[in-house]
């Protein structure tokens, strides 16, 4: 006969002690390996493709290009979504693919499909950019630099080349963006009245600085028995030598460059200023590769940077902002709490047991399962972040029930006179089906979950397998190692009769009036569980917590046509405000973004949360106010994403309505209590100067309208980067750009007075052939799934996600939208969503798990269902614990809810095993019930008061960063107490129940049979 394999491992200990000890030297080695993050890696496949054509108004671009190319990229496989984005000069394209894609070959087939339109495009576009967008989720650390002895394009140079170079050769990191200074470049001020009376054109100045400045490859040539690389020398080796250029004026005429233009060799026309608390400052951020540790890659580049500080004393590097130090606090406040935890539920163990010897033995499993735990995370290449530390610190109460449960009944068998070696033989023996069946039943509702899918079912993964491996392990010890170690270290408490006084008794006279009262009873469980989902409707629903990350961002936008110092002028007024709050340690402004120089970004650094009385929400809701008051700008708020907490996305092919429709919902959500920093992404007008060919006149002079574009163009902003004439100095290639002088010099009638070459090889006014006049056009636009689009946003301010829609979906305005324009869920609603439908498959797949794993375990097709009782019971306690403390239903209550299925089960199974089990033995069915319940109910409170314990300290909120975890544990919390207390009275009823029905199908199957 096959022996059990808790006596096996009794008679022969050496084994399993070498395998644990062989599994705890590799769980602590992989510990030390396996990085560290904020997050958990969520893979959104997506391709950019992003095409310049610089000075292009968006709806050239929107018709010319983006069209084409979304057309092109909507045939490829696997295809979700496609976003444009559509700015002056730029159409940018994002596609994003179904999760399971081929992601390399959407990629390739991507840069096929945009291959295969370039002949459709417009041939003055740039070479299109097509890359797959792999980023870990912004800046890990960023820095300002500010060096007084640099010139502020030398800095700029500095930061482009020394630090990217020293902090690229970091391990972890992938990208060095530096935000602020300006680029060093060669600037060639045209003079157009001297450009004039040469009869030379802005275009000829800059092509043919471009082609005579420049080095190329000559070939080679053997003289003499030696062979010698020919090279064509005409690049100006400095400023000087580039003044003494001559240009070709035609007819065998030229002149000298310095003669007609004025050359500075100094910055680039800043396009942006960036500012920290109102001085000039310039600023980077480290991105880490994928996979990195932020703890260890934060730590080297900090390293890294005082390398650079120690070679170059005059630069002075500031850390502005860390996201490691987030993750940091995240870490430790999880291992403390973690530590708090596991210490409660030794306590309960104690106080229960009463016995040093069996506590300690029953805290081993703690160490004993989370650290293999850790070789498994390693090998399946998981990081420690904020889901499988949860996972960890949640799981604490569940990994010591199994040996809760093993050491309870061999407790109870020494209270009969056996020895500890004969206790632990029966009692593992006689426990062992129901250790096994709650192990799986946990492993059958967290393994399904977790590979259900979407982007938020990628929080899921690390979390389930996790939770599952680590209680697989604890089943190890408890069937391996808790036995052993109590049959040899235990000892036998002096005998004492066993008494059913106290709490026993009364449990006791419950169970019999339960039995004697079973319509009773059922009714009231049957009430108790309408009473649970008639809960649902009073629920707040999110999708994630909010965080308090003491990080504010905000946007202001000033009308179209703003100039940049007027946008630096608002950004520091705003700055000067928000100064005056005692919350802020500084302020970051950025005005001009790649969007228009009439935007500005401001990122306000908060004191750390204990120094201060009030939330980062509450503060952002306190400043807003008063920011708002800025005339003509407006001024919105940003969450942690840098997006808005709710947006409404329009699509439609009607612009005009779509306008429409965005003003009216706009203004109707301005009036719901509870939102803020409400606006929508309606582009405002662009003022244009329009320049509109006389096709008559050019015809007659020669004059494309290519040649029009391309001399006011070049004229105006200069010749494009590729295009452009280089200068070397110190192993920098800087570019030499022709164009007007920047700023009041150049007016309208200087455009008038451009010169445009005909094909006569002359040049004519650019008044002479063009009518020149002011106009307007859109200045951005958006399109989703290849339709216009216009997003209506604002930031939650006291109601959940789930109410704030609620109200939005039943303003006038949403009811009355046009058939042609369509409502989508998109960003955290469209997950919110995916995310309650994914969940409810999920678990509905996996209680079917539970079902199978117990019909194979226990060979019976009917007596599962009552051990699945006591999930629905514990729904109720979760969702009555959510509302009593305000906590909305969101992804970490749904994980609380998850976690529920497969511990609320166990309590059941414990009961009717041993139910079966006497009734096996020849015991009457109600005596049986009786005694199960009188004998099992000890050890089911004492596993549900260890996890309860266990759950206290994320709940309260002990610590640093609970504000993810405090939903999950409240869940659990509420679910396991209701669960716990209706099981050990209703499941007694329900197992009457069942048997009577076994007793009346079977008998009636055999004869059909």
């Amino acid at each position: 006969m096959a022996m059990p394999v808790s006596t096996w491992a009794i008679r022969n200990p050496i084994p399993p002690i070498v395998l644990f000890l062989a599994l705890t030297i590799a769980g602590l080695a992989a510990f030390s390996r396996i990085p560290i993050s904020n997050m958990p890696s969520i893979v959104v496949p997506a391709v950019s493709v992003t095409i310049s054509q610089p000075g292009a108004a968006p709806s050239e671009l929107e018709t010319q290009v983006t069209r084409r190319v979304e057309g092109a990229l909507a045939g490829l496989r696997g295809v979700k979504h496609i976003t444009s984005t559509i700015s002056e000069g730029v159409s940018a394209t994002t596609v994003e693919f179904h999760l399971g894609t081929d992601f390399d070959r959407a990629a390739n087939d991507a840069r096929d499909a945009v291959a295969g339109i370039r002949d459709q495009l417009p041939r003055t576009i740039l070479e299109p950019q097509v890359q797959r967008e792999e980023g870990e989720g912004g800046a890990l650390l960023a820095y300002i630099v500010d060096a007084p002895e640099m010139r502020p394009e030398d800095l700029a140079w500095f930061i482009d080349d020394t630090v990217n170079r020293r902090l690229l050769a970091v391990r972890g990191v992938a990208k060095v963006t530096r935000h602020g200074g300006v680029t060093h470049e060669i600037t060639v001020t045209l003079d157009p009245a001297r450009l004039a009376a040469f009869g030379v054109t802005a275009a000829d100045v800059s092509r043919q600085l471009a082609q005579t400045n420049a080095d190329f490859p000559g070939g080679r040539l053997v003289q003499a028995g030696t062979e010698y690389s020919l090279r064509t020398l005409g690049a100006a080796p400095s400023v000087a030598a580039l003044r003494d250029t001559w240009i070709g004026l035609g007819s065998g005429r030229g002149v000298r460059l310095g003669d007609i233009v004025a050359i500075t060799d100094g910055g680039a026309e800043a396009r942006s200023i960036t500012k920290i608390d109102g001085k000039p400052a310039v600023t980077f951020s480290v991105q880490r590769a994928k996979g990195a540790s932020e703890i260890s890659t934060g730590a080297a580049i900090e390293a890294a940077i005082a390398e650079l500080h120690a070679a170059h004393p005059g630069v002075v590097f500031t850390e502005v902002f860390s996201l490691v130090d987030f993750t940091q606090t995240s870490y430790d406040s999880t291992m403390s709490t973690f530590a708090e935890g596991a210490a409660l539920t030794i306590l309960v163990v104690f106080l229960f047991l009463r016995d040093g010897r069996a506590t300690v033995l029953a805290a081993l499993t703690i160490p004993l399962s989370i650290i293999p735990t850790f070789l498994v995370i390693h090998l399946l290449g998981y990081s420690l972040n904020f889901v499988s530390l949860m996972a960890i610190s949640l799981v604490t109460g569940v990994l010591v029930d199994d040996a809760i449960v093993e050491i309870e009944n061999i407790h109870r068998h020494m209270a009969k006179a056996k020895s500890p070696y004969d206790a632990a033989m029966i009692a593992a023996d006689e426990i062992g089906l129901a250790v096994v069946a709650t192990t799986a039943v946990i492993c059958a509702v967290f393994l399904p979950v977790s590979f259900m899918g979407g982007t938020s079912g990628q929080f899921f993964v690390e979390f389930g397998v996790t939770v599952a491996v680590a209680a697989v392990f604890s089943l190890l010890v408890a069937r391996l190692l808790t036995p052993l170690i109590a049959a040899y270290v235990l000892k036998a408490p002096a005998h004492r009769p066993e008494t059913t006084g106290g709490w026993t008794a009364r449990y006791r006279r419950l169970v019999e009036w339960t039995l004697d009262n079973r319509g009773k009873t059922l009714g009231i469980a049957a009430l108790s569980l309408a009473l649970s989902f008639g809960m649902m409707p009073f629920l707040s629903t999110g999708y994630l917590p909010y965080e308090d990350y003491s990080q504010s961002s905000l946007t202001i936008e000033l009308p179209r046509g703003s100039t940049l110092a007027q946008t630096d002028a608002v950004a520091q007024r705003v700055a000067v405000a928000l100064k005056k709050h005692p919350e802020v340690l500084y302020v970051l402004t950025n005005a001009g973004t790649e969007s228009g120089v009439n935007l500005a970004t401001v990122d306000i650094k908060l004191v750390p949360p204990k120094a201060r009385d009030i939330s980062q929400r509450d503060f952002e809701s306190l400043v807003l106010p008063d920011l708002a008051t800025e005339p003509d700008a407006r001024v919105k708020f940003a969450n942690s994403m840098g997006a808005k907490d709710i947006s409404i996305a329009l699509t439609s092919e009607d612009a005009t309505a779509l306008e429409a429709a965005a003003i009216a919902i706009e203004r109707e959500m301005r009036t719901i209590v509870g939102i803020n920093s409400v606006g929508s992404t309606m582009p405002a007008a662009q003022p244009e100067i329009l320049i509109v060919p006389d096709l008559a006149k050019a015809a007659q002079l020669g004059v494309t309208v290519q040649a029009l574009s391309d001399a006011v163009s070049i004229a105006t902003i200069g010749d494009t980067d590729g295009n452009l004439a280089k200068l070397d100095r110190d192993g920098r290639r800087l570019s030499i750009r022709a164009r007007l002088a920047a700023g009041p010099a150049t007016s309208l009638d200087t455009i008038r007075e451009l010169r445009v070459p005909t094909v006569s090889g002359g040049s004519v006014a650019l008044a002479a052939v063009a009518d020149i006049r002011f106009g307007a056009g859109p200045s951005s636009i958006e399109r989703y799934d290849r339709r216009r689009k216009i997003a209506v946003e604002a930031n939650l301010d006291g109601l959940s996600l789930g109410d704030a829609m609620a109200r939005i979906s039943a303003l006038p305005a949403m009811q009355a939208l046009p058939k042609e324009i369509e409502v989508l869920e998109t960003g955290d609603v469209e997950e919110m969503a995916d995310l309650f439908s994914r969940f409810l498959t999920a678990i509905g797949f996996g209680l079917m798990m539970v079902y199978a794993i117990q019909v194979l375990l226990y060979k019976d097709w009917i007596q599962p269902i009552t051990r699945m009782a006591a999930l629905p019971l514990s729904i109720g306690g979760a969702f009555l614990a959510l509302l009593l403390t305000g906590t909305e239903l969101n992804l970490p209550a749904a994980i609380g809810i998850l976690m529920l299925m497969g511990i609320a089960d166990k309590n059941s199974i414990l009961l009717v095993d041993y139910m079966v089990e006497r009734i096996r033995a020849g015991t009457p069915r109600r005596e049986a019930i009786v005694e199960a319940c009188t004998v099992r109910g000890r050890p089911i409170i004492m596993t549900s008061l260890a996890m309860l314990a266990g759950m206290v300290p994320i709940a309260v909120g002990l610590g640093l960063d609970t504000a993810f975890r405090a939903p999950m544990a409240i869940a659990v919390i509420g679910g396991l107490i209701s669960s716990t207390a209706l099981s050990l009275v209703f499941v007694p009823v329900l197992f009457d129940y069942v048997r009577d029905f076994e007793d009346w199908l079977v008998p009636r199957l055999r004869r059909l049979l």
